[in-house]
């Protein structure tokens, strides 16, 4: 039982972070229609610039790379994207992989093999809670990731923004004639994109990781699963994907010596075959818009 309790926390934990980074995913799906993977890369050199400044102060060093994030996702935005306007999302789309092999190209020549710790005050520390050890660190990063998606729900669900938001996503054509301007859309989208990749980014490097080395940035990939999962149009899908593939990754790993029958390292693919279970029943997703097709 105690096993059980300690991988469910450790997973819900992770889920809410895969949660954070699936909802960068689909707030700029929703603003634009693309689909940004080059997300795993602004969050891979976020988290480097926190290590750069951790000696000197963690949440200085956070907030610089929550800076560093949204200062390149507004280049990105800025400069790539709004220059394709009008163009397909399917080409800019392809043009945010293009960026991706760019971006971690650099990321490569700049880590290398090194893994740098951030620097989090929390370091190894462990916290009893009954028969169950849980590292501090993954009790603050659960509890963290419920404070920002709360902070974000408030703000989607009360603010103009938010108003917009769903405007734009609902009827994108008559959205402009309503006064929304959606290029001001895409530019907040992006930004917040780049926040959330950062906080989960920096709590995904600490212990019990290593830290953040180049494989980082693959953590985005998995995370693509949860906002597909729940739907790429829906922002509180991304959060239930999240939690679901987390919890589920965790289980798996846990329980590998009882799942061998299913191959060594399972748990690492289970996250997309979840995802073409669902999908099979449920193309939109869980929470997604189902597209009506009349004949």
């Amino acid at each position: 039982m105690a096993e059980f309790l300690q991988l469910l926390i450790s997973g819900l934990s992770q889920g809410a972070l895969y949660g954070l980074i699936a909802l960068g995913f689909v707030i700029v799906f929703k603003a634009t229609g693309i689909l940004n993977f080059s997300h795993g890369a602004v969050l891979l050199l976020g988290a480097y610039v926190v290590t750069r400044l951790a000696h000197v102060n963690f949440l200085l060093a956070l907030v610089a790379g929550v800076a560093a994030a949204v200062a390149l996702n507004l280049l990105v935005e800025r400069v790539l994207v709004r220059s394709m306007a009008g163009r397909s999302a399917l080409a800019i789309t392809v043009m945010t992989i293009g960026l991706d092999v760019v971006l971690m190209t650099f990321a490569r020549g700049e880590i290398n093999t090194q893994i740098r710790t951030v620097g989090d005050p929390w370091g190894s520390q462990m916290v009893s809670l009954g028969a169950v050890d849980i590292p501090l660190s993954r009790l603050v990063a659960l509890v963290v990731s419920l404070v920002v998606v709360a902070l974000f729900f408030v703000w989607f669900k009360r603010s103009s923004w938010g108003v917009a938001f769903r405007a734009a996503t609902e009827r994108r054509d008559v959205a402009p004639l309503m006064g929304i301007r959606l290029n001001r859309l895409s530019v907040v989208a992006w930004l917040l994109a780049g926040v959330l990749a950062v906080i989960a980014g920096v709590f995904l490097a600490t212990f019990p990781s290593a830290g953040v080395n180049v494989d980082l940035a693959a953590v985005a990939l998995r995370a693509f699963p949860a906002a597909v999962i729940g739907g790429l149009d829906s922002t509180h899908g991304a959060i239930v994907g999240g939690l679901l593939i987390g919890t589920a990754e965790m289980f798996a790993q846990g329980y590998q010596a009882q799942l061998e029958f299913l191959g060594a390292g399972f748990h690492e693919v289970l996250t997309y075959v979840l995802m073409v279970a669902v999908l099979w029943f449920r193309p939109a997703g869980l929470f997604g818009t189902q597209e009506v097709n009349r004949v």
